[in-house]
This record gives C-alpha cells, sequence and structure tokens, in this order.
C-alpha cells in the first residue's frame, strides 16, 4: 500500500499543488477475486432511496417474454441498463468529500479496497402498470354463480400473491384495478362476475327498486339483502350494490346506497351491443332506452370508451369497441385505432387514449405525437403519421 510520502512524491511529479486538493485522499486497491459481475448498480431516486432505507424492498417482476420492470409498495419503474463511459466502483465506507469537510485539514490517507466495478448500472423511471393481462386472466375462470362453484379448481384462480407472481404491477395499483374492474374476492381467490351473471344480479337490484318504488338514490342495503338473499347470496348481493352504486350512511344510521345511472346505462348497452357487429344508431337508441329501468335517461355520452359511433354511414351506425380490448402499448394502440378507422375527431379518439397518459399528460399531447392534424369539413381531424396495415 502507498504511504502518503508517495502520494505527495507523485503529486510533485504530476506538478499538483496539494493545497488545491481534497485533504483525504483514498488509496484505492483491489480485493481478490474482484469481478466486475459481482454486484449490479442501480440509480434510486430519493424516494427510493427513503423506501429503501426505511427497510422496505423493491422488486423485480416480469416473465420470461415479459420487460422487466421493478416496483415499490405503490409504484412501477421500468428498468434499463445504461451505459457510461467511466468505470464505476464500489466501495464500502468511502467517504465524499461533503462528508469529510468537518476532518482535520491536515493531509489524510484512507486505504480503500475495491470491492466490485462496473460500466454500466440499472436506470429506473417511473411508469404506468402493466394492468391488461390482470383482466384476462381473471376472464379466464369467471364466476358464474354458486350452482356452478362446485366445478371449479383452486389452481385455476388467483389469490393477491399468485396475481403479484404474474402482473408486473405493485401491490397498491394492483389492489386499486382490481376495484376498478369490479373483481371480488370469494374464498381468498379473485374474480370477475360473468357478465350475464353480473347482468342478472343488477336486473334483481332494480325489479326490487322499481317494486319497492324506491329513490334511486336511496337503496337500502338491509331490505336489498332480506328481499333478495332466496335468490343469489348477500355478498353477490352487495358486490353489486358496490359496483353499480355509491354507499353511504343514512342520518338514521341505515347503509344506503345510490345507484349509477350512468353504469346502469353502460352495462344495458354493452348488453345490447356485445352480440351485433354494427347496430343502426337511431333504432340502438330507442331499445337502449326502452331496456333501462324507468325514470332512467340514456345519453351517448355515458358510452365514451365503450361503443363508437360512426356518422359517415347512412344510416348512422353504433357498434361495440371497449378501451379495454385494446393493445396496451401506446404505438400499438394508435396503430390499432387507425386500422379501424383512417381520420378520427378528438372527442371520438380520446375516450380510447386517455388511459395512456402520464400523470401530467393529456390526450392532446398525446395526438401530437403520435399522430398529424389537419382540418376535414371545418372540423380537426387526426390520422396516423406513419402507413398502417389495416
Amino acid at each position: 500500500m502507498r504511504t502518503l510520502e508517495e502520494v505527495q512524491a507523485t503529486l510533485e511529479i504530476a506538478k499538483l499543488k496539494e493545497e488545491d486538493l481534497q485533504s483525504v485522499t483514498h488509496c484505492l486497491s483491489f480485493g481478490e477475486n474482484v469481478s466486475s459481475g459481482d454486484y449490479c448498480l442501480m440509480e434510486l431516486d430519493e424516494t427510493l432511496c427513503k423506501h429503501i432505507e426505511a427497510g422496505k424492498s423493491l422488486v423485480i417482476r416480469g416473465d420470461k417474454d415479459e420487460h422487466t420492470i421493478l416496483c415499490s409498495e405503490d409504484k412501477t419503474y421500468d428498468l434499463k441498463i445504461a451505459d457510461t463511459s467511466n468505470l464505476l466502483l464500489f466501495l464500502p465506507g468511502c467517504k465524499t468529500p461533503d462528508q469529510t469537510k468537518e476532518a482535520s485539514t491536515d493531509t489524510q490517507l484512507v486505504h480503500a479496497e475495491i470491492w466490485g466495478f462496473s460500466n454500466c448500472y440499472w436506470e429506473l423511471k417511473q411508469q404506468r402498470p402493466k394492468l391488461k393481462k390482470l383482466k384476462k386472466l381473471l376472464m379466464e375462470r369467471p364466476y358464474e354463480g354458486p350452482t356452478l362453484r362446485t366445478e371449479e379448481a383452486p389452481e385455476q384462480m388467483f389469490s393477491t400473491a399468485d396475481l403479484l407472481e404474474t402482473i408486473q404491477a405493485s401491490k397498491e395499483e394492483l389492489v386499486s384495478h382490481l376495484q376498478q374492474i369490479d373483481a371480488c374476492e370469494i374464498d381468498g381467490f379473485w374474480r370477475i362476475l360473468d357478465f350475464d351473471y353480473e347482468m342478472k344480479l343488477l336486473g334483481h337490484v332494480t325489479q326490487l327498486v322499481d317494486s319497492e318504488s324506491w329513490s334511486f338514490s336511496e337503496v337500502p342495503l338491509t331490505i336489498c339483502l332480506q328481499e333478495l338473499v332466496g335468490l343469489e347470496p348477500k355478498e353477490m348481493i352487495e358486490h353489486c350494490l358496490n359496483c353499480y352504486g355509491r354507499r353511504y350512511t343514512a342520518e338514521d344510521g341505515e347503509v344506503r346506497f345510490s345507484l349509477d345511472e350512468d353504469k346502469i346505462c353502460r352495462a344495458t348497452a354493452q348488453l345490447l351491443l356485445q352480440n351485433a357487429v354494427k347496430f343502426h344508431l337511431r333504432e340502438f337508441q330507442e331499445i337502449w332506452q326502452q331496456s333501462v329501468p324507468e325514470g332512467i335517461s340514456t345519453k351517448l355520452d355515458q358510452l365514451k370508451g365503450l361503443a363508437l359511433v360512426d356518422r359517415s354511414t347512412r344510416p348512422e351506425t353504433i357498434s361495440l369497441l371497449r378501451v379495454e380490448d385494446l393493445p396496451e402499448d401506446t404505438l400499438e394502440r394508435f396503430n390499432c385505432l387507425f386500422s379501424m378507422r383512417e381520420k378520427w375527431t378528438e372527442n371520438d379518439i380520446a375516450p380510447y387514449i386517455q388511459d395512456l397518459c402520464g400523470e401530467k399528460q393529456t390526450t392532446g399531447a398525446l395526438l401530437t405525437k403520435f399522430a398529424r392534424c389537419s382540418m376535414q369539413n371545418g372540423s380537426k381531424v387526426y390520422n396516423s403519421r406513419r402507413p398502417v396495415a389495416t
């Protein structure tokens, strides 16, 4: 190992003034059997540093055919290797100049052993969780009601732990999305109701509301469960109310639900459209209004992200197009949309790209990046920036 005198002699040969340098000099040496593959370096922002320092963990997720991502408890990060022209050294116990400011001004020599080195590191960038796979997995075994439960095999269903092993998302993002897609936990496994069964439950609820002459904003939970328990399990009735209503406690202490008319209208529209390639718009609107409970009004605005109206045809048509059925990747999503329709108005395309926006990103910014704007009959329309296979 070098001595302080040897270091000072080297500085003199290099014609460097000792007073121009830091007072603490690190003398580096390689440990035995050091290899560049011994350690991986990862660049963390302040939030993730505090996360690690608090004793919490980060989890790397992804199947063999998926791009690797890293998750904290509540966020998802893209994980990429970044190369650097400088060799990065791993020195346990090494102190930066800021950490040695209060040390003696006398020249000091610190011997540090290099434990590892690398010319690359893992770079993190926060991204949207990849959740499209979640509903697809759960829909492989939809819950069709209590009468068919004996035929179900537990190994074909998913608990929270199972989903965390499969889905590229943090636990908080996963649970939040399970709630968004109206999944429910049955016997420790997450399930999505079969759509026909879900509509059957909703039909029971709306028929009871009608027969009791209740307001849609004041549906009592207890009476609902008492009246419908002979038809379906209490848990399923309450789950249906949670899906299509907002729970609140009335002044008398009773739990009630305010049913969401827009959700009821959307579900009814999906039921009508799911078996038709296209529907004449006017005919659909008439049947749709007749199909919802009395007192509820249907509006096309309720179908954003669910159905697409084509006003270029005569007569005008409407067809089912669910945003959840579109590709999760941004470029693939735009290619898919432009293969369906060459030109889109912003009002038509916005519901199908809204979920692609980042925290501070707008649909307008996405369109600027992935589409070309032009005027058609006095209206602004968007088409693809590149040829799209149809």
